[in-house]
């Protein structure tokens, strides 16, 4: 099914105005990435110059003594790049702790994975990390090249390629086009080139087939305390609910009812008094019973599917939502009731914290996952250790085995994207 639900006035306007922000926004969290991979990409080239220099000298003996130097920097490098692309993306698992002697290093894999990283990414990884800072540069140069002329030198180029002179302000308006020509190609091509330098990360630096299968024995128990302690905390969270609200209300009603039955006989008016309060607080435990049972298993998921469940939190929202489902098929009804408690809790955030004027909320389905983002246009800085309920947010996603990612520079956009199994 696919639909988009405005819970505000939407417009085509509207519409090419979020595709164009959208895009402008996936292009700089590309170049921000392209130029953290251009830092560990340096660092590599180091390592690998390093490598190769303990690699020949290793043929007179001097290498020898420097080879536990360079396999200990080869791996500090390798997990520099990990805690990198785990930042921007599912967490990258990697092996165990890799040897720092010679004779083991060479029959170990993990060692030899790590080094075609090290080619790979010390080589093109350092390219497209230098196109991610070299083509900003240049693109703001030429785009303002019309307010810098008047201060450039009488023979400078007028381009950042190097051709052309600006002689007349009508020469220096005509870089502008080039400047124009290089953000598209920011937009266009940067988020590919982001892909492009962590694939041989993501493909390397992970626990190959042959790691020990503890690794994963220790993530799927690290998955099940999370789920286990998420799950006691929705209790005491239900317990709390029904101690300090439900059942005062109830207690309430039983006094109540007992009052107005003494006096009755005596005083009829001032029993129907109480009888009414009894009413009242006997509408309210109610009105807490049910509350409460929507927090366990909104019954709005059964009526009207999630899309229909993200639509009604968007109406409710304070800040104008819209919501854009595309999902071929339901999912497990505990998927879709965590999906549900996420978007609500990330739009009670951006009501609270972000002062965004604008989010959105998107699903999609594919490949038997379901896939969140929930986007604002607000002030960013969300911290997890802020408070903000995010850790409360990434223990319930583990329970089911699914990965959140948090972007939220200071000053804004803040994307929240959460990945799911479908059927779990």
């Amino acid at each position: 099914m696919s639909s988009q639900q405005y819970a505000s006035d939407g417009a085509p306007k509207t519409r090419i105005r979020d595709i164009v922000v959208r895009s402008a926004g996936a292009a700089l969290v590309a170049l921000e990435k392209l130029a953290g991979g251009f830092g560990t990409a340096v660092l590599a080239l180091a390592v690998l110059l390093l490598v190769a220099v303990t690699a020949v000298t290793s043929l007179v003996g001097v290498g020898l003594l420097m080879a536990p130097a360079a396999l200990r920097a080869l791996h500090a490098v390798a997990d520099r790049e990990r805690d990198r692309l785990t930042r921007w993306g599912p967490e990258l698992i990697g092996p165990g702790p890799a040897p720092t002697q010679l004779r083991p290093a060479l029959a170990d894999p993990t060692t030899r994975r790590e080094l075609g990283w090290l080619a790979t990414h010390g080589t093109l990884g350092l390219l497209l990390g230098l196109l991610g800072v070299f083509l900003p540069l240049v693109a703001v140069r030429d785009t303002a090249f019309p307010l810098l002329y008047p201060f450039a030198p009488e023979d400078a180029n007028s381009t950042s390629i190097g051709i052309g002179v600006a002689h007349t302000w009508l020469d220096a308006l005509a870089v502008v086009p080039l400047g124009l020509a290089w953000i598209a190609i920011i937009v266009g091509l940067g988020p590919g080139m982001a892909r492009l330098q962590a694939r041989p990360g993501r493909r390397l630096l992970s626990a190959g087939p042959d790691a020990d299968l503890s690794l994963r024995v220790a993530e799927l128990t690290a998955t099940r305390a999370a789920a286990l302690d998420a799950h006691a905390t929705e209790l005491r969270r239900i317990e709390r609910s029904l101690h300090d609200g439900t059942q005062n209300r109830i207690v309430n009603v039983t006094v109540l009812l007992g009052a107005a039955r003494r006096m009755v006989a005596r005083d009829p008016a001032g029993a129907d008094e109480l009888l009414e309060r009894a009413q009242s607080a006997a509408e309210g435990a109610l009105a807490e019973l049910r509350s409460v049972s929507r927090s366990i298993l909104p019954p709005v998921l059964d009526d009207r599917g999630l899309e229909g469940a993200l639509a009604g939190l968007a109406a409710d929202c304070p800040v104008p939502c819209r919501v854009d489902v595309e999902a071929t098929a339901r999912c497990a009804a505990s998927v879709e009731a965590t999906a549900y408690f996420i978007v609500a809790e990330a739009l009670t955030n951006i009501a609270k914290h972000s002062q965004a004027r604008h989010a959105t909320v998107t699903v999609r389905s594919h490949d038997g996952r379901l896939h969140l983002q929930i986007k604002d246009d607000g002030r960013g800085g969300a911290d997890e250790a802020g408070g903000s309920g995010l850790t409360g947010m990434r223990r319930r996603i583990a329970a089911h085995d699914g990965n959140l990612t948090l972007t939220s520079p200071p000053g804004g956009p803040t994307t929240l994207e959460v990945d799911l199994p479908c059927g779990s």
